[in-house]
């Protein structure tokens, strides 16, 4: 590889390293869109479920990863994509060592009640259920990450093979479309409803609150590949201008012959 094309493999895998590691830390909370967009609830129904539009926090991270998984599919290819995906993977299996170790540490007696004024009683029981939670998490988003990225660069590669050079909305948003039900799914299924059952450190979620969460999570990440494709033909052209047309054309080449 030249140095440029060198430096932007550092500079997306950066991107991609960091934001899996700070969505298992995010992902654990909840949020309600129209709450905190300040706007009238949809009330929408969903598997007998009546509320807000509900998402987990990980979803702020979703537009970059959807950019930068694409990119490194098609300047990088498979190896790239395996590459960061075993960096993230060991990362992240350190962080759940290090958060597993850290809530075992005995709380010094003042840290416990410190917050008390603020509505947390306990900050060691914070502390637990918050990371304890956010170590299910950890399984599961591993357990989906590797399902979701060996999906996606499959498909990407597959439909880039049919269509050629042309279509990078086709391959992107296929990819995406059909990686991304695996992910949400398996990663909901193991952090919030198999996990606690067999933990027993939080309330398991029921089927149907599973069900109506991952349906919601999903058509955004499906509303967002769409609405992202224009930028994706952006990035596209400003890195084949960075890298210089020779170049790219071949690393384009290379990543789908691998």
């Amino acid at each position: 590889m030249t140095n440029r094309s060198s430096r932007l493999f550092i500079i997306l895998g950066g991107f991609f390293v960091a934001n899996a590691l700070v969505a298992e830390f995010i992902g654990v909370k909840i949020f309600a869109l129209e709450n905190t967009l300040g706007i009238k609830p949809f009330n929408f129904n969903l598997f007998g479920q009546k509320d807000a539009l509900q998402f987990s926090a990980g979803v702020l991270l979703w537009p970059i990863v959807f950019i930068m998984t694409d990119i490194i599919n098609e300047y990088y290819g498979k190896r790239g994509v395996q590459l960061l995906s075993f960096l993230a993977i060991g990362l992240i299996s350190y962080a759940f060592i290090m958060i597993f170790a850290s809530i075992h540490l005995v709380p010094a007696d003042w840290w416990l009640e410190q917050n008390a004024s603020r509505g947390v009683p306990n900050m060691q029981d914070a502390f637990s259920v918050i990371l304890g939670q956010g170590m299910l998490i950890i399984i599961g988003s591993l357990t989906a990450f590797t399902v979701g990225q060996l999906t996606d660069v499959f498909i990407f590669h597959r439909i880039k093979k049919w269509t050629g050079e042309k279509n990078i909305w086709l391959r992107a948003t296929g990819s995406t479309v059909v990686s991304q039900f695996f992910d949400s799914m398996v990663v909901l299924c193991i952090a919030f409803k198999w996990g606690p059952e067999l933990v027993g450190n939080v309330e398991p979620w029921t089927w149907n609150q599973l069900f109506a969460v991952a349906t919601i999570q999903y058509s955004y990440k499906f509303l967002m590949a769409l609405c992202l494709t224009p930028i994706l033909y952006v990035a596209h052209r400003g890195i084949d201008h960075y890298l210089g047309r020779e170049t790219a054309h071949a690393m384009k080449s290379r990543a789908t012959s691998w």
